[in-house]
C-alpha cells in the first residue's frame, strides 16, 4: 500500500545554512552522467564501426539481430544496439547507488543533503513511476548473462587471424569487462541472492564466506560504477575510431 506524501516545509530550492561547495558533486554528476547518455545514445544509433577485427564494441555486444527485422520501425535508424543496450542501461538506472547520485543531479531530490528542494511533498520510491526501481534484481540477472558474452569477447580479441595476439584493443576489452564484472558482482541484490535471504548465516560457512566477499566488493560499489562507466564508454570509443581508421591499433604481441 502506497504511502501518503509527506508534507515538507518549503523555503525555497537551494535554501541551505551549508557553507561549503555543497552544489559541486550533483553538478559534476549531472554533466558526466548527461554526457554518457548523449553519447551512448548517438553511438548506438550508428549502426556501424563497432567491430574491428577481433574487437567487438561492448555496446553491440552479443550481436543477435544484424538486419533490419521487417517489423522495425521505417523511421527510425536500424542498429544492433538497440536490442543490447537497454538491459545494461536500466540496470544501471535503478541502481541503488545510481539512484541517490541522479536523484540528486537530475531532480534535486534533494540537491544535496541539508539543502531543501523544489517541491511540496515526497512519496519515495512507494509510488509511481519510482516504484518500478524494485525490477533492479531482475535486471542484475540479465546483467550476469551479458557478463558472459562479454568474457567470450574478450578471448575472441586475443585470436588475430588463428594466432595468439595482444593488442592494445585487446587489453581495453579485458579491463572493462574486468571492471564491469566488478561492478555487477558488488551489487547489493548479489549479496542478498547469496545470503540476505538468511536469518542466520552463521551455519552457513560456505553462504557466509561468499556474502562476505560480496560484501567487501560492495564497499567499493561506487568506485565501480563510475570507472565501469567511463571504460565501457572509452571502449566503444576505440573499437569505433580503430575501426575508422582515426586510431591505430598497437600490437603488443
Amino acid at each position: 500500500m502506497a504511502k501518503p506524501a509527506t508534507a515538507l516545509k518549503r523555503r525555497g530550492f537551494g535554501v541551505t545554512s551549508r557553507r561549503d561547495a555543497w552544489w559541486l558533486t550533483p553538478a559534476v554528476t549531472f554533466i558526466v552522467f548527461a554526457s554518457f547518455i548523449v553519447y551512448s545514445t548517438w553511438a548506438a544509433l550508428q549502426g556501424n564501426h563497432y567491430r574491428w577485427g577481433p574487437y567487438l564494441s561492448p555496446f553491440y555486444s552479443p550481436e543477435v539481430i544484424t538486419n533490419r527485422p521487417g517489423w522495425f520501425p521505417h523511421w527510425l535508424p536500424f542498429s544492433p544496439a538497440l536490442f543490447i543496450l537497454p538491459f545494461p542501461a536500466l540496470f544501471r538506472f535503478t541502481c541503488y547507488y545510481y539512484r541517490g547520485a541522479y536523484y540528486k543531479a537530475f531532480w534535486a531530490d534533494p540537491p544535496a543533503c541539508g539543502v531543501s528542494e523544489p517541491r511540496k511533498g515526497f512519496t519515495g520510491e512507494h509510488g509511481w513511476p519510482l516504484i518500478a526501481q524494485n525490477v533492479h534484481r531482475y535486471f542484475f540477472y540479465a546483467a550476469l548473462i551479458f557478463l558472459i558474452f562479454l568474457w567470450r569477447d574478450v578471448i575472441v580479441a586475443f585470436d588475430f587471424d588463428g594466432h595468439f595476439g595482444i593488442g592494445v584493443g585487446t587489453l581495453v576489452l579485458l579491463i572493462n569487462t574486468s571492471l564491469l564484472t566488478c561492478y555487477t558482482f558488488s551489487c547489493h541484490s548479489l549479496r542478498h541472492l547469496i545470503g540476505g535471504r538468511r536469518d542466520c548465516l552463521g551455519r552457513k560457512p560456505v553462504s557466509l564466506a561468499c556474502y562476505s566477499c560480496v560484501s567487501g566488493l560492495n564497499k567499493k560499489h561506487m568506485l565501480f560504477a563510475w570507472l565501469s562507466l567511463f571504460m565501457v564508454g572509452f571502449a566503444d570509443i576505440y573499437v569505433r575510431l580503430v575501426s575508422m581508421g582515426t586510431w591505430h591499433d598497437w600490437r603488443i604481441l
